[in-house]
C-alpha cells in the first residue's frame, strides 16, 4: 500500500468503522431476534413441526458461504463483495416480512417461503460478518487492530442480549414482520455509507474461481448441519438419513481436500493450515463456538423455566454476561494495540471462560439472579478475552492476499463448533432430562426444551412443580459442566501459540524481494520500493 493509498484510508476509519458496525450489529442481531417472533410466526403458519428450520436455514446459509465471501473478496476486491452481500441481505430481509403475503401472492406456503427467505439472508450475513473482519484487516495493520476488534467484539456481545430483547418489543407493540423490516433503514444506512467512504488498498491477485471447490465445500457443509440438527430429533443417530448424511459429508470434504491442493486459487487453501499459530486459532475457534453457542442457548430456558423470567426479562438478566465481554474486549483491544503482545489473552481467556462454564454447572433451583448474574459475568470476560483476539491471531499468521480466506476460515470454525455444539448439547439435555421427573411432564419434550408446555408448568401442582424445575435445573447444568470439561481444552491448546510480532504496516512486499527484504516489510520496517 502506498503512502497515498494509506492518507486516503486513514481520516474515514471513523465513518467506516461506523457502518461496518451496523453491517456486523445487523447479522448478528438476526441470529438472535427471530426467537422471540417463532411463536406468533407457527401461530400464523402453522408448520409446527418445521419452525426450527427458520433458525436453521439461516445457520446454514450463513456457514455455508462465509469462506467462498471471504475468498472472492481477495480476488476481486472486498468493497465490491461486501456491498453484493449488504444487498443480499437486504433483500433477503424484505422478502422475510413479505414471507405468506398478498404481496408474494398469498399462496398459503407462507412457512416454505420464510424458511426459503432466511436461507437467502443468511448467504448475505456470511459476507457481512467475514467480510467486516477482512475490511479491518485492510485498513488498519496488526498492531493497531486489537482496538478495533475489540469494539466489533463488543457490538456482538450487545447483540447478543439486544436480539431477544428488540424481537420481543417488536413482536409484542408491532408484527413480527417488522423483526425483519427493521433491518432495511439500518442496512441502507450502512450500505450508503460504506459506497461513499469506504476507500480500500487494491491487491492484485489473479481472477480464478473454484467453483468444483465450492460445490464440495458447500455440499460437505450442509450435509454436517443436516447431521447434526436432524440427528437426535428428526431422526434417530443410528438411522439410515443420518448415515446416508454423514458419508455424504465425509466424501464431499475428502474431495473437497483433493481438489483444493491441484487448483490455484482454492476456495480455502489448505497451505494455511501448515502455519502453526493458524491451525491452533482454528481449533480453538471451533472450541469457542462448540462451548459458546452451544451452553448459551440454555441461559435463556433456565430463566424462564426454573428463575420464571419473561421473555423480554430473560434478555436483560443476559446483560452481566454482555456487559463482561463488552468491557474485557474493549481493554484487550487497547492493551494489544498498547503493547503488541496477545499470546497470553487466549490463554487467560479459556481458563476464566472455563471457571464461568464451571460455575453455571451449579446452577440449581434455588440459585438466586445475583448469582447466576455473577456466573454470567465470568462467561462474558472469558468470552472477551477469546473473541477478537483469536480473529487477530488468524489474520497476522498469513499474508495479506490470504486475509480474506483466513477471515472466512476462522468464522467458518466457530459457526461449525457452534452448529455442533446446539446439536449435542441438545442431545444431552433430553437425555438428562427424559431420565428426570421433568421429562414426563411435557408433551413431545425434545431438545433444548422445543416442546414444552410452560403454561402447563405453571398449573402444576407446588410440589409437582418443584420436582419438575428440579430435573429441569439439572438438565441445563449438565450442559454447562460438559461445557467446561470442553472449554478446559482451549487454554492448553492456546498455550502452544507462538508470540508472532504484529505487523505495524499492510504492504505487500514486490515479487522479487528477499526473504529479509520479505520480513522487514512484514514487520511495518521497510517502505515498498
Amino acid at each position: 500500500m502506498t503512502q497515498e493509498t494509506q492518507a486516503t484510508v486513514k481520516p474515514n476509519i471513523r465513518v467506516v468503522l461506523f457502518g461496518l458496525m451496523i453491517a456486523m450489529m445487523l447479522a448478528m442481531l438476526d441470529n438472535m431476534i427471530v426467537s422471540t417472533a417463532l411463536p406468533r410466526i407457527v401461530s400464523e403458519f402453522g408448520g409446527v413441526n418445521h419452525f426450527t428450520w427458520v433458525v436453521t436455514a439461516y445457520v446454514l446459509g450463513t456457514t455455508v458461504s462465509t469462506p467462498i465471501w471471504g475468498k472472492l473478496g481477495d480476488l476481486y476486491g472486498r468493497k465490491a463483495i461486501f456491498l453484493t452481500s449488504v444487498v443480499i441481505f437486504l433483500i433477503g430481509s424484505a422478502l422475510c416480512g413479505m414471507s405468506g403475503s398478498e404481496v408474494l401472492g398469498g399462496s398459503g406456503n407462507g412457512m416454505v417461503e420464510l424458511i426459503a427467505f432466511r436461507a437467502v439472508q443468511g448467504l448475505g450475513a456470511g459476507g457481512l460478518m467475514v467480510g467486516v473482519m477482512a475490511i479491518i484487516g485492510d485498513l488498519v495493520p496488526p498492531r493497531e487492530r486489537g482496538r478495533y476488534q475489540g469494539m466489533i467484539a463488543g457490538i456482538m456481545a450487545i447483540a447478543m442480549v439486544a436480539g431477544p430483547l428488540v424481537g420481543g418489543f417488536i413482536t409484542d407493540n408491532l408484527s413480527w414482520r417488522w423483526a425483519f423490516y427493521v433491518n432495511l433503514p439500518l442496512g441502507g444506512l450502512a450500505l450508503l455509507i460504506l459506497a461513499t467512504r469506504m476507500h480500500l488498498p487494491k491487491y492484485r491477485t489473479e481472477h480464478r474461481i473454484d467453483w468444483l471447490g465450492a460445490a464440495l465445500l458447500s455440499v460437505g457443509i450442509t450435509a454436517i448441519v443436516l447431521v447434526t440438527t436432524w440427528g437426535g430429533n428428526e431422526y434417530d443417530w443410528a438411522s439410515p438419513q443420518i448415515f446416508g448424511l454423514a458419508v455424504l459429508a465425509l466424501v464431499s470434504l475428502v474431495a473437497f481436500g483433493l481438489v483444493e491442493r491441484r487448483v490455484a486459487e482454492p476456495i480455502l487453501p489448505l497451505g494455511l493450515f501448515a502455519n502453526r499459530n493458524f491451525a491452533l486459532i482454528s481449533m480453538i475457534g471451533f472450541l469457542l463456538g462448540f462451548a459458546m453457542f452451544g451452553a448459551m442457548n440454555f441461559l435463556p430456558l433456565y430463566q424462564q423455566t426454573v428463575q420464571g423470567a419473561s421473555a423480554t426479562n430473560s434478555g436483560l438478566l443476559l446483560l452481566p454476561l454482555m456487559f463482561g465481554m463488552l468491557v474485557v474486549s474493549l481493554v484487550v483491544g487497547r492493551t494489544i494495540t498498547k503493547t503488541g503482545r496477545y499470546r497470553m489473552f487466549p490463554i487467560v481467556g479459556g481458563v476464566v471462560m472455563a471457571v464461568g462454564m464451571a460455575l453455571l454447572s451449579r446452577l440449581e433451583v434455588d440459585t438466586g439472579k445475583l448469582a447466576s448474574s455473577l456466573y454470567m459475568l465470568v462467561l462474558g470476560a472469558g468470552m472477551g478475552f477469546l473473541m477478537q483476539t483469536s480473529m487477530l491471531i488468524a489474520q497476522n499468521s498469513v499474508e495479506q492476499k490470504d486475509l480474506g480466506a483466513a477471515s472466512g476460515a476462522a468464522t467458518f470454525f466457530r459457526s461449525i463448533g457452534g452448529s455442533f455444539g446446539i446439536s449435542l448439547f441438545g442431545a444431552i439435555f433430553a437425555n438428562r432430562l427424559a431420565g428426570s421427573a421433568a421429562g414426563s411432564a411435557f408433551e413431545g419434550g425434545t431438545g433444548e426444551g422445543q416442546g414444552m408446555d410452560l403454561t402447563k408448568l405453571k398449573e402444576l401442582p407446588t410440589q409437582a412443580r418443584e420436582v419438575v424445575l428440579g430435573g429441569l435445573s439439572d438438565a441445563i447444568s449438565h450442559v454447562f459442566f460438559w461445557a467446561m470439561i470442553i472449554t478446559i481444552a482451549v487454554p492448553v491448546l492456546a498455550w502452544f501459540i507462538r508470540e508472532i510480532p504484529l505487523r505495524t504496516a499492510n504492504d505487500v512486499p514486490p515479487p522479487d524481494a528477499t526473504p529479509e527484504e520479505q520480513a522487514e516489510v512484514a514487520l511495518g520496517k521497510a517502505p515498498i520500493s
